[in-house]
């Protein structure tokens, strides 16, 4: 009895952990890679991992950054931009196109680049 427990114990975190991986992972992003400019109209620092609201030409966007330690790293914190403080983001937006949600690998603070994910990087 103790054993068929031990075993539907360790399925339910296997399942836990493969939806948290599919919450954090890629697979709701396109491949390719775009760059949007626009304003902060609001900025979170708070775990999963940070976010901005960027109001830009073609409307509002929601920029997801890495989880809080990958973007400590890259030097993107708080305090180095402020709400209403112009940005360009590179990244990969929703394979939705009515969603306006796009996951950074890069942003661009007055020329100065934050590569949260320099691996996943594409230049043109």
């Amino acid at each position: 009895m103790n054993r068929s427990l031990s075993l539907s114990a360790l399925a339910g975190v296997a399942l836990s952990a493969g939806a948290a991986m599919a919450h954090h992972g890629w697979s709701w992003a396109e491949a390719d890679q775009i760059d949007l400019t626009g304003t902060i109209t609001a900025i979170s620092f708070a775990p999963p991992h940070p976010t901005l609201e960027l109001d830009t030409a073609d409307g509002g966007w929601r920029i997801e950054l890495g989880n809080p330690g990958l973007t400590q790293r890259s030097g993107f914190v708080e305090g180095v931009v402020d709400v209403g403080d112009e940005i360009t983001i590179r990244g990969n937006r929703s394979l939705d196109p009515d969603e306006k949600r796009l996951k950074a690998v890069r942003v661009i603070v007055s020329g100065k680049n934050y590569d949260i994910y320099p691996n996943r990087i594409v230049t043109n």
